[in-house]
């Protein structure tokens, strides 16, 4: 299936993906990509936002998550090699190959995990409005300007294969990606995970930086790079350089002259770290968010960044171009669940009302909604 094949338009499927927000996780082996999906997913599902994941990574047997789709129904790495007699990496690129070539089991697939998540969403949401503060929560996020439509659409992650090559130069997993976006309508985002162990080890880290600079020039997706692991980096030992350099990518020139001390390059060496050094200052491109799955604040900061990159926090300011530029010029929006909790806590201190005290919370619901069905004002 190709992205012109005209029966991807037609296809009845295709309307439960048209404007889905989507989460492509990419990253090298062992960056945590499973453990960031597990973790983002649950911590988007406690904070109403309806999360599922899609597992296309055919290496992928012990996954912390449940996934909604799984590759492994499709096709195997462990039988593509035994068959084929191809090693892992060969392996790999055989099962996105075939993925690419069987598109139309993918599209199937994602509809009927679209379907049944919109379902559980749409029942809980019923059984919710019976709860007075439930129902308050779900009024401020409408004011935090998510749609009870745009609330129910399930946000999709994608936890995709460790293979390096897959995303620097072989072109399956960018057509599968293409496919995803210009033919069936989805907004796709990369969030690139990099171990922050890298950035012990100069040589190690301008690597990095090049993987990750190849892989946004070549899928073409908004792109957030992530340094994930952050919680294991003192046990690292002491940073050559503050932990700002290694995040803002700052004067490259510094590590070429480490490597230099360290490993006493020979001259033509140092010139093509240096050169390397610089294609990746004259892009510009690359810079970090630091990320510790196990820190919810730290997560939340993460899916601030994911979510400019992706449109989401756009989704209930259509009407409003000026709404629009307002939340893209602030340096960091309050999303749905942070303003949701503020907007109750406020309503509740207003009205001095306790958590436990029902009735006055449907009272306080009641008024809020006499005034044009419209929640409390947002917090300052």
């Amino acid at each position: 299936m190709t992205i012109d094949d005209e029966s991807d338009t037609t296809s009845g499927h295709l309307v439960q993906l048209l404007n889905l927000v989507d989460l492509v996780v990419i990253g090298p082996p062992g960056c945590g990509k499973t453990t960031y999906c597990a973790g983002v997913e649950q911590f988007l599902n406690s904070s109403g936002r309806v999360t599922i994941v899609v597992n296309l990574d055919p290496a992928n047997f012990t996954m912390a998550y449940t996934p909604a789709v799984d590759i492994a129904e499709l096709v195997q790495l462990d039988v593509v090699m035994e068959e084929e007699g191809l090693g892992p990496n060969g392996g790999l690129i055989y099962c996105i190959e075939y993925l690419e070539a069987n598109l139309d089991w993918l599209e199937e697939k994602l509809a009927e995990a679209i379907r049944s998540a919109e379902a559980a969403a749409a029942a809980a949401a019923a059984e919710a409005m019976a709860d007075p503060t439930a129902m308050l929560q779900n009024m401020a996020s409408v004011e935090a300007g998510t749609s009870a439509g745009a609330a129910l659409k399930p946000y999709v992650l994608f936890d995709c294969p460790g293979q390096v090559e897959l995303y620097t130069h072989n072109q399956s997993m960018r057509n599968i990606l293409a496919t995803l976006t210009q033919g069936w309508n989805m907004r796709l985002c990369a969030v690139h995970l990099v171990d922050a162990a890298y950035c012990t080890d100069p040589s190690k880290y301008i690597s990095v930086l090049l993987t990750s600079l190849a892989t946004m020039v070549q899928l073409e997706l908004p792109h957030v790079n992530v340094l994930s692991k952050m919680d294991l980096i003192e046990s690292l030992g002491k940073l050559d350089f503050n932990l700002e350099f290694y995040l803002d990518v700052l004067n490259l020139e510094y590590l070429v002259d480490l490597i230099d001390e360290r490993e006493g390059q020979a001259s033509k060496y140092r010139a093509l770290t240096s050169a390397l050094a610089d294609l990746v200052s004259g892009f510009g491109l690359v810079a970090f968010v630091p990320l510790n799955i196990s820190d919810a604040a730290s997560v939340g900061t993460v899916l601030k960044v994911v979510d400019k990159a992706n449109g989401y926090v756009f989704g209930g300011l259509e009407r409003s171009n000026d709404g629009i530029f307002g939340v893209a010029a602030s340096p960091l929006y309050r999303s749905e669940y942070e303003r949701t909790t503020l907007e109750l806590e406020k309503a509740r201190a207003t009205a001095g009302v306790v958590d436990d005290d029902e009735a006055e919370i449907a009272a306080l619901l009641a008024s809020y909604a006499a005034e044009k069905g419209s929640p409390p004002p947002a917090s300052e």
